[in-house]
């Protein structure tokens, strides 16, 4: 499950270009700067519901709509219908497709977000894919960095394998959703509409149409005066 036709549905975005030749979903994470570089046309053809800074390398589709707040560094494609909300931080290498929700204070670094992928409050994505209809609850953080040196290593065929990357968020797959405040660790997979439940900490590989419970218990003690 970790070829992109496994996890995208690559018809659902404009940039499907970028997963020729890749064996694993991954590689395409080293592909989006110069997929912007050859892709990009800069122009903006959104609204403003009040001030956005946006960089010069930046493309914007017909209908978006850009809050107060906004900042657009680039380089960055954002597609057509999108909804870009108040303080959301886009950085650089990005491309958001049509009709996606980036949301209040979330941030994105060197990621592409499928169409329709909802991205809504408090969120952090970095150098991560998200498929087509992914929704983020408010807070999720994708880790995309580990805490000691070296790179991120993902399980395959039951063994740790190399994927040659420092930096490496997640792979979500098509109609996933995350719970509101789970993490998501460096190098995590999350097959096609499967769940993972609010405030779980998550690392490793989700195989499609799973939920991934988090089963803290809640102590109940008496309230002394």
């Amino acid at each position: 499950m970790l070829a992109p036709a496994d996890l995208f549905d690559l018809t659902q975005t404009e940039h499907a270009a970028i997963f020729e030749g890749c064996t694993y979903a991954w590689e395409a994470l080293t592909r989006i700067n110069e997929c912007l570089r050859t892709k990009l046309c800069p122009g903006l053809h959104n609204q403003c519901q009040g001030t956005a800074w946006i960089g010069d390398q930046v493309s914007i589709g017909e209908g978006t709509v850009l809050e107060d707040g906004v900042m657009i560094k680039g380089p960055a494609i954002i597609g057509r219908n999108c909804q870009i909300r108040h303080n959301a931080y886009i950085r650089e290498h990005v491309i958001v497709g049509d009709n996606c929700v980036v949301g209040n204070a979330s941030e994105l670094k060197n990621a592409l977000l499928f169409n329709h992928a909802v991205v809504p409050h408090f969120n952090y994505v970095g150098d991560s894919i998200l498929g087509y209809k992914v929704h983020l609850g408010a807070g999720v953080k994708v880790s995309n960095f580990r805490l000691v040196p070296g790179n991120i290593y993902v399980e395959v065929e039951g063994k740790p394998f190399d994927t040659g990357l420092r930096k490496f968020g997640a792979l979500v797959g098509d109609g996933a959703e995350i719970g509101c405040n789970a993490v998501l660790n460096p190098g995590s997979v999350i097959g096609r509409h499967s769940v993972v439940y609010a405030n779980t900490n998550w690392r490793g590989i989700l195989p499609a149409h799973r939920v991934a419970k988090n089963r803290a218990e809640i102590e109940i003690v008496e309230r002394r005066q």
